[in-house]
């Protein structure tokens, strides 16, 4: 049956009104608009659109025009009256739908990235929001100077670049924590990529992390948290990359795993150093940057705007009080291991 044809249901009682209202002049009475109002509300759980229930009104208005006499303007106010009233009915059923789709939505994300509901259950309800979890996963996570939720201007931003460019491809934009999260098939990074470009942009410099693909449904919450790990990571080690990621940073977990070893080692290396007077932190400071310049000394000396002779003179220093000489390949390796360890432990700052 056509949309027109099966939408006269809801014109159910109209033509009465219509006849009633041409004779008296009356206006619609509270029990009319409720019910005008609950045909628009079935109408839309029913999945008609408000485009062609209006015109099947209209429609109706003009087969059923009353013929009384001076009667225009009492039918015509009716009109209003009752398909105001239905469309009153029909934006409410929506806007209730849609904060039931927002409510499941958002309690899907949670158990998704929170990996506490059964997989199986998950796995299928995933469909509805366009994954499919037997497939392996990645998620990036963005990260701005300010909290976002699903309807924040830079949320809808994002969403409305990444549906522009990739359409209907199985991608899942969320947040969490006030995050930014992007989901897609493990095979995509494309998207993830684009994700890092448009949340950077839109965020004005957020820094953004994206996780390994994991397989499974277990795999989304497995990569989120590699993603969130990688967050902090870059955060503690002063990382300036707007777009880092978990695969480029796995030597640093290695290297905290056993973290009362690196706290050794740290102090045992790097300790002497905090009897310099300025204390440890300039000479921390000095290896980080020679040892991220390759061990050029005239690169290292650029970044920390010192003479080449200045960076020299510290490089000494620092071979004096630990007894390591940062230029022989012998002792980079232990410093370098030590200052990493150093700038993931928070010290000197903080004491380990």
């Amino acid at each position: 049956m056509s949309e027109p044809d099966t939408a006269t249901r809801y014109l159910d009682g109209y033509a009465e009104i219509l006849a009633a209202v041409s004779t008296t002049g009356r206006r619609l009475t509270r029990d009319e608009l409720d019910a005008r109002r609950a045909m628009g509300e079935q109408a839309a759980e029913d999945g008609h659109s408000l485009r062609s229930l209006v015109r099947e009104h209209l429609a109706a208005t003009r087969a059923d025009w009353p013929g009384a006499p001076d009667s225009t303007d009492s039918v015509l106010a009716a009109v209003e009256q009752a398909v105001d009233a239905f469309a009153e009915g029909y934006e409410r059923a929506q806007r209730l739908a849609v904060r039931e789709e927002e409510a499941a939505r958002r309690e899907f994300i949670d158990d998704l990235l929170y990996g506490r509901s059964d997989l199986g259950r998950l796995a299928e309800r995933a469909e509805r929001f366009g994954l499919v979890l037997s497939r392996a996963h990645a998620v990036a996570v963005a990260e701005g100077p300010q909290a976002y939720d699903d309807t924040a201007p830079v949320t809808r931003r994002v969403e409305a670049a990444l549906i522009a460019r990739f359409g209907e491809r199985r991608i899942l934009l969320a947040t969490k924590n006030g995050q930014l999260v992007c989901i897609a098939p493990g095979d995509q990074d494309d998207v993830l990529t684009y994700f890092a470009k448009q949340a950077h942009a839109a965020t004005n410099g957020s820094r953004v992390a994206i996780g390994r693909p994991q397989p499974g449904a277990g795999g989304v919450v497995h990569s989120y948290e590699e993603a969130l790990g990688t967050l902090e990571l870059a955060d503690r080690l002063g990382l300036d990359e707007p777009v880092v990621r978990a695969a480029d940073l796995l030597v640093y977990p290695v290297l905290t795993r056993d973290r009362q070893a690196m706290a050794d080692l740290v102090l045992s290396a790097l300790g002497p150093l905090k009897s310099a007077r300025g204390g440890a932190e300039p000479l921390l400071r000095t290896l980080q940057v020679y040892f991220e310049s390759g061990c050029t000394a005239a690169e290292a000396a650029r970044r920390l705007a010192l003479s080449v002779r200045a960076l020299t003179y510290r490089l000494e220093r620092i071979h004096q009080l630990t007894g390591a000489d940062p230029a022989d390949p012998m002792h980079r390796y232990t410093l370098q291991t030590a200052v990493i360890g150093a700038r993931l432990l928070d010290w000197p700052a903080q004491e380990i």
